[in-house]
């Protein structure tokens, strides 16, 4: 008796599970999508170019080179060569 009182309650949790998963399924999609729309639309926001006001003839630099960089002629020596038969 007991083992079938366990299986009503597992069939019966299961479907009232899936009825409940089509019930509630839309609407939280519908607020995944909206959050992620959001995010979506603050990260893309953050991204613009911020406005100034730019006189003609005027240069913005907005990131300075860094001075630490070593060359990429470091490696060696360049030695001229000569092919030989």
């Amino acid at each position: 008796m007991g083992l079938l009182k366990t299986i009503f309650f597992i069939l019966l949790f299961y479907y009232a599970f899936k009825f409940l998963a089509r019930l509630f399924a839309p609407f939280l999609m519908k607020k995944a999508a909206e959050t992620i729309q959001k995010k979506a639309e603050q990260q893309f926001r953050n991204q613009q170019p911020k406005s100034t006001t730019v006189k003609e003839g005027e240069t913005i630099i907005d990131k300075a080179p860094r001075k630490d960089q070593q060359s990429k002629n470091s490696v060696g020596e360049y030695v001229d060569f000569e092919e030989i038969d």
